[in-house]
């Protein structure tokens, strides 16, 4: 009877020793750089390290807003119109090639990665400059436009920072701000010897 007690209480303890070694496995593989990488890709690395540098945005951003955007699919397009690997709509896009003078744009072009992703760039520059390298309403106008953001700050609908971002009145918004400061931390993580 002993025997029998003895034995199963070494099988629960060889199961409890298994699933701890699995359970650092994980956690080691889970903050491993190199397992991350197949989850938080860099495609398009020269384009986006290039105009990153060009426009002086950080290319860990470009990275997170493109896979929150488009998850790395060129010929992405939304609902409402936006195209692209970082969904551009096409009257901004229209806007963007006159402000950087590209004059063989056409709305097509923007599920071309060597037009959308210096165009995408450019306009968080932009953006960057108009909300003073404030994060939060940076990628609150990226994804709800421009004048809403500042129309929730004029009429204090939202107070622009990182803690109140409850009272952005857009659930996809909201969610969409914390999905790319979320991505755009593991980018910084993963890559940050890389650029």
């Amino acid at each position: 009877m002993l025997g029998g007690t003895g034995t199963l209480f070494y099988r629960y303890w060889k199961k409890i020793a298994s699933l701890i070694v699995l359970g650092i496995i994980f956690i080691l593989l889970v903050n491993s750089a190199w397992f991350l990488k197949f989850f938080y890709p860099f495609p398009h690395q020269n384009l986006v390290i290039k105009y990153s540098s060009e426009y002086k945005v950080d290319p860990y951003l470009v990275l997170a807003i493109i896979r929150t955007e488009s998850r790395f699919y060129s010929k992405a397009h939304s609902q409402v119109g936006a195209k692209g690997l970082m969904q551009i709509m096409p009257e901004t896009g229209e806007w963007i090639a006159r402000e950087i003078k590209l004059g063989d744009y056409t709305e097509d072009k923007l599920f071309q990665p060597q037009y959308n992703i210096p165009m995408g760039i450019w306009y968080l520059s932009y953006l960057d400059k108009v909300f003073k390298g404030d994060l939060p309403k940076l990628l609150a106008s990226y994804n709800a436009g421009e004048r809403k953001v500042k129309k929730w700050l004029n009429e204090g609908i939202w107070t622009g920072k990182l803690q109140d971002i409850d009272q952005i009145p857009y659930e996809e918004t909201r969610k969409y701000v914390e999905r790319v400061l979320f991505d755009y931390q593991v980018y910084k993580r993963i890559y940050k010897k890389s650029c």
